[in-house]
């Protein structure tokens, strides 16, 4: 049975991949939809620069509520403009589906409008952490105008930063903060983005430990910085990075680095420090008005609305938190047998529970809390992926271009525990993706779960699918660039799965590690509703995790944490696989040995990124299609 039925969306969708005309109709619009996303992307300048677009490199996006309205009214005046220029049924397939999607897009800021103080501020993810990872990781550096453009982002943080807080103040007298471990974690952050040069006396401040390992200094002498080094703070070290560049390139001269030295040190410590400041003085203040315990959604103002709409704006289907709920216990039981089986494989004597234990615990599992076991870390991943780079043309037609690299986590947002993740390249392969891990503490990331997680962050997950989309040639940018949770989360799950039919998984442990990484996904559905909408403590949350999986505890808790702080989107992951997972199996059953393998992925890759009730109608008419050529040539 379907987990799901479809959306008022697909009632104009549903045919949309059949339709063989309109294909002048569709490059017209297309050709608008793209103009339109241009000026969407204005209200975005940090958008335009992770897409390699350098026209707005010196901007920060506004962030105030009232630049969230006027958005949102774009989009209103877009999708009139497109209903009265253009007849969707003159479009071909393809033109009808970019049509549904943009439309579809309204409808969610719609609805996603009325809760949107509900969007904890300084917690995971946050501005104060997100602001110097996209400067270090996006802001590329190749010209003067480049660095002159850096430095301006960095004259802008004050307003940019306050702007955040300005909306986290109206939050909180409207009733709504983050729990306390994201106060915490903002403040850690800070500490951790101001320790160094040119803020404090950075590493020698600590008694010489490693930057990577120490804890934040305090308000040591400022350094007026040079060549980088171990003390400095991880900004100041990119800015002497890409400083260094420019010289070496023969760009800029040394007294010109020095010019530029100075005046971004001095918009580090008079507008972004003052910044910090100002936000850690409000963190700290209004600690004292949280609740004596962190609560789910349910406790915020019209919470239980409020998680309805986030998990149809994760999931993309009508589901309730209880039938979620429901699903989650069902595949826990279902994946806690297959695991049994392989408990009964490598001989292990004792429960299940026991063997979850012996799995946290046993030091096989794990690599030295070292540097060298770091580095191994990252080297048997990468050997990993170049493995499965080797397997791929044999199940997939589409294949991406872009290169793919394997990182640590930079120091200053770095977690014990915390979630891996992929950070899309460039469309036009200047930067790669990068999957990305948290090393803190070597004990929180099991050898015998990398290669489940590097095949879904890496290939054939996140990188492939997100490669390909940017890649793609007959869809608008807006469908390159755009992503809808369950089908990207949904997607990675999945190629952990299909990696296993690609000869991937040939030790059993690290075929646990699979099914630890989909049990998880799993807990997850329990979890993130228990928390949500059945009222479920941090502690609840946690022990049914640690009862019902074998993940470290560290992992568990930070984990946990990140359900509250995102309440809905760890469903996705779960829904979004057995959606696709259930639309092949359909697909095999109907076409039964004119299935192709290929053509299938193909099919779920080649149109970007859909809401999972547009991407079944998409299979659905590739199904009819084929069994259309069949009758045909047996006519």
């Amino acid at each position: 049975m379907r987990i799901f039925v479809l959306c008022v969306i697909v009632l104009l969708a549903a045919c949309s991949e059949r339709g063989g005309d309109g294909a002048a109709a569709t490059a017209e619009l297309h050709g608008w939809l793209d103009g339109q996303y241009r000026e969407l992307l204005d209200f975005s300048p940090l958008t335009k620069s992770r897409l390699g677009d350098k026209s707005a490199h010196g901007e920060l996006d506004d962030v105030s509520e009232a630049a969230q309205e006027r958005r949102l009214q774009w989009r209103r005046d877009s999708v009139a403009a497109m209903r009265g220029r253009f007849e969707r049924e003159a479009l071909d397939g393809q033109g009808r589906l970019s049509w549904d999607l943009w439309e579809y897009q309204l409808q969610r800021a719609e609805a996603d409008a009325p809760y949107r103080r509900h969007r904890y501020i300084f917690g995971r993810n946050g501005p104060q952490a997100g602001l110097p990872r996209n400067l270090i990781s996006y802001h590329t550096v190749e010209t003067a105008r480049d660095m002159a453009d850096y430095i301006s982002r960095l004259n802008q943080s004050g307003r940019y930063l306050r702007q955040y807080l300005e909306r986290a103040r109206l939050a909180a007298a409207d009733g709504i903060r983050a729990p306390s471990f994201d106060y915490e974690r903002a403040l850690s952050e800070i500490r951790r983005v101001t320790s160094g040069a040119p803020f404090t006396g950075g590493a020698s401040s600590t008694g010489g430990a490693s930057s990577r390992d120490s804890a934040p200094s305090g308000s040591g002498a400022p350094s007026t910085g040079g060549a980088s080094s171990t003390d400095d703070s991880d900004l100041w070290r990119d800015i002497n990075s890409k400083l260094a560049g420019l010289v070496t390139a023969g760009v800029i001269s040394e007294a010109e680095a020095a010019d530029y030295r100075r005046q971004a040190r001095t918009a580090l410590l008079t507008v972004l420090l003052p910044a910090y400041a100002a936000v850690s003085a409000w963190l700290r203040a209004d600690r004292d008005n949280l609740p004596p315990q962190d609560q789910g959604a349910w406790a915020l103002p019209d919470g239980a609305a409020y998680y309805q709409n986030r998990l149809q704006s994760m999931t993309t289907l009508p589901l309730t938190a209880e039938e979620i709920h429901a699903i989650g216990i069902d595949e826990v039981a279902r994946i806690q047998a297959e695991m049994e089986d392989i408990k009964r494989q490598v001989g292990f004597q004792g429960s299940l529970r026991q063997f979850f234990t012996f799995m946290r615990e046993d030091d096989r599992f794990y690599m030295p809390n070292t540097d060298q076991g770091r580095q191994d870390y990252i080297d048997l991943a990468t050997a990993i992926l170049d493995k499965m780079a080797e397997r791929v043309p044999d199940y997939f037609g589409i294949l991406p271009r872009a290169e793919l690299e394997v990182r640590r986590v930079e120091a200053f947002r770095e977690v014990a525990g915390g979630a891996a993740h992929y950070a899309r390249g460039s469309a036009d392969g200047s930067r790669p993706g990068v999957f990305y891990a948290h090393l803190a503490d070597m004990r929180a990331v099991a050898v015998n779960r990398l290669e489940n997680l590097a095949y879904h962050e890496g290939l054939p997950g996140h990188h492939m699918q997100i490669s390909i989309q940017q890649e793609l040639t007959d869809i608008p940018l807006f469908r390159a660039n755009t992503g809808y949770t369950a089908y990207s989360e949904g997607w990675g799950l999945y190629s952990e799965w299909l990696a296993k039919e690609m000869g991937g998984y040939e030790d059993p442990y690290a075929d646990f590690g699979r099914l630890s990484g989909e049990i998880w996904r799993a807990v997850r559905l329990v979890v993130d509703t228990g928390i949500h909408a059945l009222g479920w403590s941090e502690a609840e949350a946690v022990r049914y995790a640690l009862d019902n999986s074998p993940r470290p505890e560290l992992s568990v808790r930070s984990e946990v944490r990140r359900y509250f702080n995102i309440p809905g989107q760890a469903t996705a992951y779960k829904i979004g696989m057995i959606a696709i997972q259930q639309a092949r199996a359909r697909a095999e059953e109907a076409l039964g040995e004119d299935f192709d393998i290929k053509a299938f992925h193909d099919t779920v890759l080649g149109a970007g990124p859909l809401p999972l009730p547009l991407l079944e109608a998409r299979i659905d008419a590739w199904v009819e299609a084929r069994l259309d050529a069949r009758r045909r040539d047996d006519g």
